[in-house]
């Protein structure tokens, strides 16, 4: 990845900040993007700070717009772009019956369209220099969960996306990988919305038993020098693929009764 260009959707904290930082210690020249700025720069300043080669933009990935001006900026500026990560993603947790529908849409602005948006832009300079999209699911792409109707939904999306996309680029010499983490300690369940579309502040899981980003970060890493075309991570992940496709209604009642466990959990 040495002098590599690779931009990172959404890496102002969590996985993508942990992203930057591996793809920053192979020697990448790493572009992260995020729609708070203080937040961003305070990224930035870290990376810095650990000599890696970072720019920051502003751009809100659900804005096809601001997108298509932040992949400009980069061409402009570096005059290529090797890989794109499309890690920005927002979560919800309501009821689907109790949920204002604009958070949905919200949700699948963010999560999908944001990447539908920033890889439309992005690859033609891809195809030239024949090299990577990195698009981060979630198990929540494979098994619909209780609660998070417009994250799965999101996430089933992106996976469909990515899969029929990796599949037209075949003899493009473009590599895309789906990875698909397990739950990770990160701040995306504090910043999930409720029912109302409010960031809620809380996390209603025990993130000290998660697997952290800068494990995620790596593992993702290590699949795409790999050239995988998908990434599942966890044990738990694992099996829930795998027991979904067989025993899917086993996996109803498995997974009705774990979220149900989850702190203020709205099952009952």
């Amino acid at each position: 990845m040495k002098n590599k260009v690779v931009i990172i959707t959404g890496a102002s904290s969590g996985i993508g900040k942990a992203l930057a930082l591996e793809y920053g210690k192979h020697g990448a020249q790493v572009i992260i993007t995020g729609r708070n700025e203080a937040k961003l720069e305070e990224a930035k300043s870290e990376l810095v700070t650990a000599n890696i080669a970072c720019q920051a933009i502003v751009c809100d990935s659900s804005s096809e717009e601001q997108t298509r001006v932040m992949i400009a900026q980069v061409v402009q500026e570096f005059g290529r772009i090797d890989l794109l990560i499309n890690n920005a993603g927002i979560s919800m947790r309501s009821m689907f019956e109790n949920v204002d529908l604009k958070v949905l849409k919200q949700v699948m602005d963010i999560n999908f369209w944001g990447t539908v948006y920033a890889t439309h832009a992005a690859l033609p300079y891809l195809k030239e220099s024949k090299g990577g999209i990195i698009g981060i699911s979630s198990i929540a792409g494979y098994r619909g969960l209780p609660v998070r109707t417009g994250y799965s939904a999101s996430k089933f999306a992106m996976n469909g996306f990515l899969e029929a996309l990796r599949t037209e680029l075949l003899e493009t010499g473009v590599h895309v990988l789906t990875a698909c983490p397990g739950f990770t300690a990160s701040n995306i369940r504090n910043a999930s919305l409720n029912s109302e579309g409010k960031i809620t502040g809380d996390t209603m899981r025990d993130e000290e038993k998660m697997m952290s980003a800068e494990e995620v970060a790596q593992r993702i890493y290590q699949a795409f020098e790999q050239k995988k075309k998908t990434l599942v991570l966890t044990f738990q992940g694992k099996l829930t693929v795998f027991l979904n496709k067989w025993l899917n209604g086993f996996m109803d009642r498995l997974v009705y009764n774990t979220l149900k466990k989850e702190k203020d959990s709205p099952l009952k």
